[in-house]
């Protein structure tokens, strides 16, 4: 797959937005001041939702540029949550179907299992940073400190097995934060969402992942899979996927720079 860097969308101005929420908060001081409650109060939930909403939208670009889809026929493969003890099943599954695959992968996980990180570069995978911890439950929340060292500490891991830095980041659970793009910007690393998900990380079958994401398997999707989930059907569904692809003519590449 020939794509150009341009698909490396770092942010240029990671506060852009620290702007426009001053602005707005002063509007609601003048409206509230000028016209009272009944006008202030619903313009200030107003401003307020205009700024929480984006946090959980994962392809919304209001506090980061986003990757959300490719050009060409190609269709991206993207498998968050590793590394775990389905890793070199689906190395396998993948070697299978002449497919590669980015691994999204979480720091804590990877520092403790380095030789599966390595296997997967050793197969022509590519790597992505996916948190250090992968705090799920609050990741939206998490101040520039933490959100730093979430994204700052998988860098180092990846990068010290990898003997390079990954140029690719996905957020947990797709959530964007406000202070995403500053971290994303040190590291000059481009936030990836998706075009295709079938919610294969929580409670599943195959066939009700497969029926969600097939009418999204199309040319220049970016394909959201995970490993690892405790329903344990991941691979199965992985070899679903693979087997949809191959059946609608559809290669799984991995965009250039993906290592």
């Amino acid at each position: 797959m020939t794509v150009p860097e341009t698909l490396h969308r770092i942010p240029v101005r990671p506060w852009r937005w620290l702007p426009w929420l001053l602005a707005s908060q002063l509007l609601v001081v003048v409206v509230w001041w000028r016209f009272g409650w009944a006008w202030g109060l619903p313009l200030l939930l107003a401003s307020h939702a205009l700024f929480v909403v984006p946090v959980f939208l994962p392809n919304c670009r209001f506090y980061a540029p986003v990757l959300s889809r490719l050009r060409g026929r190609d269709v991206w493969l993207t498998i968050d949550d590793g590394p775990s003890d389905e890793t070199l099943v689906i190395l396998d599954l993948l070697d299978a179907h002449d497919a590669k695959a980015s691994f999204f992968m979480v720091g804590e996980r990877a520092q403790a299992r380095p030789e599966l990180v390595r296997e997967v570069l050793r197969r022509g995978h590519g790597l992505g940073n996916h948190s250090h911890s992968h705090p799920q439950a609050r990741f939206w929340a998490l101040g520039p400190g933490q959100l730093a060292s979430e994204i700052g500490g998988c860098q180092q891991v990846l990068t010290g097995i990898a003997g390079s830095a990954p140029r690719w980041y996905r957020s947990v659970v797709g959530m964007t934060n406000p202070f995403v793009a500053a971290a994303l910007k040190r590291h000059g690393l481009t936030r990836v969402g998706w075009s295709a998900r079938g919610y294969d990380g929580v409670g599943c079958t195959p066939e009700q992942v497969l029926e969600r994401l097939a009418p999204d398997l199309q040319p220049g999707a970016i394909v959201l899979l995970h490993e690892g989930a405790a329903h344990g059907h991941n691979p199965a569904i992985i070899a679903a996927v693979l087997q949809q692809l191959h059946a609608r003519g559809l290669r799984a590449r991995l965009p250039a720079g993906s290592a």
